[in-house]
């Protein structure tokens, strides 16, 4: 038999490592800009084209490369990073494995254009596929400029599975927040088809949190610091008032790189613990410093995962140190007598002697005195009591009237009964109702065939869904007018979300006195809307907008409608009386697509009698 073993060809093995490596535009990104960062760049400047489709580039002002390190840059493990194996527990740099490069350049056009600060002339190089088409002496500014374009031209598939344009600028935008936060020393500017998204320049931690997520966000902010001999942290956490359903402001950096860590963010929850509402998550940007030797970084070709030697002592530290910083500044509560107000002696009477008490007695009170005889009563009675009534004037003619309308009083006892029997009857109430509910989630109803059992929150979200449709389509919505305003506080991201979406929105009943770029007033809501809602729905608007929009055919009408519905539908383990429980079932079967959720989901289930007999066999 022939040898059936074969070594891959490089470009083929780049493409291989380009899957890991590069999912999608934003991945380029992450990378290019780290690069960027590794070369000691203070200003970087990120080019986005069709949400990186077209176009992904970065440009810095950093040491830049010679003619032989920017050709061999695009080799495969080939970096300037690390030199041996045991450097990667001493690793003080954002990449060491080498693929980036040319996993990128496996798979899209790029042109590199770089030059070091001790060169008169630079070099510029043009790489498609793999195959380098170009490489010559250019004159460019000191540094180094990556364009990369036409991502995944030669893997169709690939690019087929790229979401949305506001989905991929979404991820994009995610990870020049991962990477600006991490580095608020550094000036970032950021470009979407020509206009300015963000502007950084160089400033402290708490300047660059506010500069990203808005104006707003200073006063949510409880500072956290603690150094050990462990772990040194350093950072923010939101306040409990401002936490979010989404966990869209949750970021963790060790040694200035973002990573994720559900054990970590656990210690966050439990210093939390009391404080927030179910369903909420807390907002916390933290900076972790541990000792290199002790995480490993080379789990994930993302890097975005973390093993720690002792995860038990830093999860101990970061709760502790949140908690402490929660009671010291007033959030949580805390039992220190040293500063209760209400027990620090006020300035006046601090070296003032205590003083005994003066006691006054009025001599002639006396409580069993006979008030007729009391000519002239004490200054501590100004009130008269009337005088008790015998206690056997309570049944004087008692026996008489019972023995004259006996008869009587029992009649109307009679006729009483009867009514109360007539009309608040257990059994024909039993017999009118159709419907009860199991578990305060399903509700179950007789059908000819046999039994018919319903998911109550998914048949609300379809009732709900259709008449949101409906409004939006054909005509106004009513709405109901606020007593006062009510002003919400977003990030300009999502401020513009709802900006889009306004005009459909004010279909379905809402109205809208304000729109600024971190600030929305809304003066109207749609009818049966409670006020306490209407922030939790456009926060859902918002998070579906962000993850759930669909690749092709999107509607933000058919959007808006699923969302709006998923907010307000009723919830399982609502309790619901009978008439709620029949509308409910009425207005289910009303409905054009009875047998789905807006989400393709079944709504109910049937059970007839041949299978319910089957189960006694």
């Amino acid at each position: 038999m022939t040898d059936i073993i074969q070594l891959l060809p490089d470009h083929v093995a780049n493409q291989i490592a380009a899957g890991e490596v590069v999912q999608r535009p934003a991945s380029v990104v992450k990378e290019l800009l780290e690069n960027a960062i590794d070369a000691d760049a203070t200003e970087i400047k990120l080019i986005i084209k069709d949400a990186g489709k077209t176009l992904v580039q970065v440009i810095d002002n950093g040491k830049g490369m010679s003619v032989t390190d920017a050709r061999l840059s695009f080799e495969r493990h080939a970096t300037s990073k690390i030199k041996s194996a045991e450097d990667l527990f001493q690793l003080n740099t954002k990449g060491f494995r080498g693929e980036a490069l040319a996993s990128i350049a496996a798979i899209a056009h790029v042109e590199l254009k770089t030059k070091r600060a001790e060169d008169e002339l630079g070099t510029a190089i043009e790489i498609e596929g793999s195959q380098v088409k170009s490489q010559e002496v250019s004159v460019t500014p000191t540094g180094t400029s990556v364009a990369v374009k036409n991502l995944f031209f030669n893997i169709p598939a690939r690019r087929n599975f790229l979401k949305s344009d506001t989905v991929e600028l979404r991820h994009i935008t995610d990870e020049f927040h991962r990477v600006a936060l991490a580095h608020p020393n550094i000036a970032f500017a950021f470009y979407h088809n020509g206009s300015e998204l963000f502007h950084l320049p160089s400033e402290n931690y708490r300047q660059r949190v506010v500069h990203i997520f808005g104006n707003k966000t200073n006063e949510k902010l409880v500072p956290v610091e603690e150094e050990t001999e462990v772990l040194k942290i350093s950072g923010f956490v939101g306040k409990p008032e401002y936490s979010k359903k989404t966990r869209s402001e949750q970021f963790f950096f060790v040694n200035q790189r973002f990573i994720k860590s559900p054990y970590l963010n656990h210690a966050i929850g439990a210093a939390f613990e009391g404080l927030l509402k179910d369903g909420y998550h807390p907002s916390y940007f933290l900076n972790l410093t541990v000792d290199p030797k002790t995480i490993d970084i080379n789990i994930h070709p993302t890097k975005t995962e973390i093993k720690f030697d002792d995860e038990h002592t830093l999860y101990a530290i970061l709760r502790s140190a949140v908690k402490h910083s929660l009671g010291q500044f007033n959030i949580a509560p805390v039992l220190d007598f040293e500063h209760q107000s209400n027990l620090t002696t006020p300035y006046n009477y601090k070296n003032k002697a205590a003083s005994a008490p003066t006691i006054e007695v009025d001599r002639s009170f006396n409580p069993f005195a006979d008030e007729a005889n009391a000519k002239q009563p004490s200054q501590h009675r100004q009130f008269k009591k009337a005088p008790a009534a015998s206690w056997e004037s309570l049944y004087v003619g008692l026996e008489s009237k019972g023995n004259n309308k006996q008869e009587d009083f029992a009649e109307v006892a009679f006729e009483s009964d009867s009514k109360t029997e007539s009309i608040f009857s257990d059994a024909s109430v039993e017999t009118a109702k159709t419907t009860f509910q199991l578990q305060q989630k399903y509700i179950v109803t007789t059908l000819k065939s046999g039994m018919l059992i319903i998911d109550q929150n998914r048949a609300h979200q379809r009732v709900l869904y259709e008449n949101f449709l409906r409004h939006i389509t054909i005509k106004e919505a009513t709405s109901q007018q606020l007593l006062f305003p009510l002003q919400l506080h977003f990030t300009p991201g999502e401020s513009k979300i709802i900006k889009d979406l306004k005009t459909d929105l004010e279909h379905t009943g809402f109205v809208f006195s304000g729109l600024s770029e971190e600030e929305i007033t809304i003066t109207g809501v749609p009818v049966g809307v409670p006020e306490s809602e209407v922030s939790i729905i456009l926060e859902q608007l918002i998070s579906d907008v962000q993850n759930d929009v669909p690749d092709a055919n999107f509607s933000a009408t058919d959007l808006l409608a699923k969302s709006m519905a998923k907010s307000l539908a009723i919830k399982n383990g609502q309790s619901l009386n009978g008439t709620e429980q029949e509308h409910l079932v009425n207005s289910l079967f009303a409905c054009k697509e009875p047998n789905v959720s807006p989400t393709n989901r079944p709504t109910f289930i049937t059970m007839k009698v041949d299978d319910i007999e089957k189960k006694f066999m």
